[in-house]
């Protein structure tokens, strides 16, 4: 169903009532745990799992399909398992995050060989269309060192070169020696792949358009007036949105929120996008959103975002953003 919603460009300073969809979007991690209920590690639940309400909400919002994230084996198979249970709507990538490639200094070559057995079979069934989330995350080597890191983004791209899937990738902090990892094997990858919540700089980004990627936009990319010249400077033709739920939700203090002035926002009503309630996860309610967990329906405030920075209407970069997620990743639609 198409969803209206009153958009604030804060650039032509016009209030303007337009009905859009959000087709396709990438970037979903609807395998946390915390739309089980299970929050910070606790094992004990906040509140009864939720994910059929994340999903019915994304739909009523326009949402008709969903990149789930796989960022180890297990959530890998547990997007796998989305996908099945949601044909048509739900599609999962397989790989490893690399803040958890220390699983590999336990599981080695095997657990490279199950995530390509795993891929392979999803490949077959229709419910696997990339390869990842991978790549290097420098920011965080407290998690995973820098040597296991470069070790397992080599092997896991030589993988995925194998299978012909595109590539989910992850970068901070790691630009020059990610590229030097990916480029041996660019002429064997000829979808390429997207770097997603793209937080980099603006000659950053030219590189890897420069090198056939596209570019993914979340509330992480729309932090800092820097991070806005960057989106500004992303061409339509290789841009796609995504959320990246349940974390990456557009902040009050994130540049981008000038962008969403005039939207309730819920800092009285305690609203989400499309007036859905939003609540603490002590006091879960049937139908409520949890405050502070990012989720799809929420797409519409990057794209508005995105429409907003760059001048143009939400409808184009919607048409944009699908036609490339169709393109690289092809979601069950025809390819164009």
């Amino acid at each position: 169903m198409p969803c209206p919603f009153v958009w604030h460009t804060g650039v032509f300073d016009t209030l303007v009532t337009i009905p859009v969809e959000y087709p396709a979007w990438v970037g979903i991690n609807l395998t946390d745990a915390t739309y089980q209920g299970f929050y910070n590690h606790h094992s004990t639940p906040s509140h009864p799992p939720d994910l059929p309400a994340v999903i019915a909400r994304a739909s009523s919002a326009g949402v008709r399909k969903f990149m789930v994230t796989g960022s180890d084996l297990e959530q890998s198979q547990e997007a796998i398992e989305l996908a099945r249970r949601y044909p048509g709507k739900c599609y999962a990538t397989v790989g490893v995050h690399p803040c958890s490639a220390m699983g590999f200094e336990k599981g080695g070559e095997g657990l490279l060989m199950e995530l390509e057995g795993l891929a392979r079979e999803g490949m077959e069934r229709g419910t696997v269309v990339a390869f990842g989330e991978f790549g290097l995350d420098f920011d965080r080597l407290g998690l995973c060192g820098r040597e296991v890191q470069e070790r397992w983004f080599q092997k896991q791209v030589e993988v995925a070169v194998k299978l012909q899937l595109p590539l989910f990738l992850h970068s901070r902090a790691a630009h020059s020696i990610f590229l030097s990892i990916l480029r041996p094997h660019l002429e064997h990858l000829p979808r390429r792949g997207l770097v997603h919540s793209f937080t980099g700089t603006v000659p950053e980004m030219h590189q890897l358009l420069d090198l056939g990627f596209h570019i993914g936009i979340n509330g992480c990319s729309l932090k800092t007036e820097e991070n806005l010249e960057v989106v500004k400077a992303v061409p339509l033709d290789r841009l796609q949105l995504e959320t990246d739920g349940p974390w990456c939700e557009i902040r009050p203090s994130h540049a981008g929120m000038k962008i969403l002035k005039g939207l309730n926002e819920g800092g009285g009503g305690g609203e989400g996008d499309e007036g859905w309630k939003k609540v603490k996860k002590e006091k879960w309610e049937e139908g409520a959103m949890v405050k502070g967990r990012n989720e799809p329906c929420e797409i519409g405030k990057v794209a508005k975002v995105v429409a907003g920075v760059k001048g143009v209407s939400v409808e184009e970069v919607v048409e944009a953003a699908w036609k490339n997620s169709v393109g690289m990743f092809g979601l069950g639609e025809e390819r164009v």
